[in-house]
């Protein structure tokens, strides 16, 4: 059956007829289509649409990369001083500071580790200290869910989190967990319109899933692609770059941490994307070496 709404050529079915197929359960099929393990299925609404020609997910887990390994053990055991401890903080107050979070690394370091802001001279913004605070979640999510692939769900649900209870998830117009309803720019370029940014995004989402090997061009050309559909109303670079995160550890690519430093060749990276690729390659090789520093002081093989 085809749908006007679903991009051209191509034949969904639906989880009960997936099912039926396969011999598996309707939960079971759902439950494929929300952790990633179908290539190509998205949401409408609350319905799945199922590539036709997805053939039974394989059995079995994949071997963890020693950083993963070591994140989600970290993790568990709220283990302080450790990489998980430093990429929360890291990531975190860069991620935010590029987009305009007045809060310190300090600070950020108080709120993940004592959940208090600690010493401040200036008025703070609430929006700062919830973005914070969400951004830690989102993190972990990532970390949870690292072995999945992406779907529009997962991304969905990253600005979900990262945005529940700031002033924005207050605004009618601001759909929180949803692809944006007004059209917006970035660095006055303008990017995919709301009707049509679905599409758009599934496509991304499937011609990457659909890749054999994915090497860092492949992580950063899908992240060049997304900021250009720039799906959300707001808060499009922070889940970029933790879906960049996503992707390296999936991938055993080591994860890379745009600073404060590198914003401007980042932007520009990202700017000159498809044209020369080399300002963006570097940068994040830059940004690479600087992890593969972490990773070597912590003694966790890559």
């Amino acid at each position: 059956m085809k749908d006007q709404n679903l991009p051209i050529d191509a034949i969904y079915i639906s989880v009960t007829r997936f099912a039926e197929k396969y011999g598996v359960s309707e939960r079971t099929a759902r439950n494929y289509c929300a952790t990633g393990k179908i290539e190509g299925a998205f949401l409408t609404g609350k319905t799945w649409n199922i590539p036709a020609d997805t053939v039974l997910p394989k059995k079995g887990k994949a071997k963890l990369s020693p950083l993963l390994e070591r994140l989600r053990q970290e993790k568990q055991g709220r283990l302080k001083g450790g990489i998980y401890h430093r990429t929360q903080i890291d990531l975190t107050y860069n991620s935010n500071h590029i987009e305009g979070s007045r809060l310190t690394k300090e600070q950020t370091r108080f709120i993940f580790e004592t959940n208090t802001l600690g010493a401040t001279s200036e008025n703070t913004r609430i929006d700062d200290i919830m973005e914070t605070v969400n951004h830690f979640r989102c993190i972990d999510y990532v970390i949870d869910h690292a072995t999945d692939k992406v779907t529009e769900a997962h991304v969905k649900q990253l600005h979900r989190i990262l945005k529940a209870n700031t002033s924005d998830s207050q605004k009618d117009w601001f759909v929180v967990g949803d692809y944006k309803k007004l059209p917006n720019e970035v660095g006055e370029e303008k990017t995919v319109e709301p009707k049509a940014v679905h599409k758009h995004m599934a496509k991304l989402i499937s011609d990457f899933n659909s890749k054999g090997t994915i090497s860092l061009d492949d992580v950063i050309d899908f992240h060049v692609k997304f900021e250009r559909i720039h799906p959300f109303q707001d808060g499009n670079g922070r889940v970029g770059r933790l879906l960049m995160l996503w992707q390296c550890l999936q991938n055993r690519i080591v994860p890379f941490i745009i600073s404060e430093e590198l914003r401007l060749f980042y932007y520009r990276g990202i700017q000159k994307w498809g044209r020369v690729n080399e300002f963006m390659q570097d940068t994040c090789l830059t940004a690479q070496d600087n992890y593969k520093a972490l990773l070597d002081y912590f003694k966790i093989k890559y």
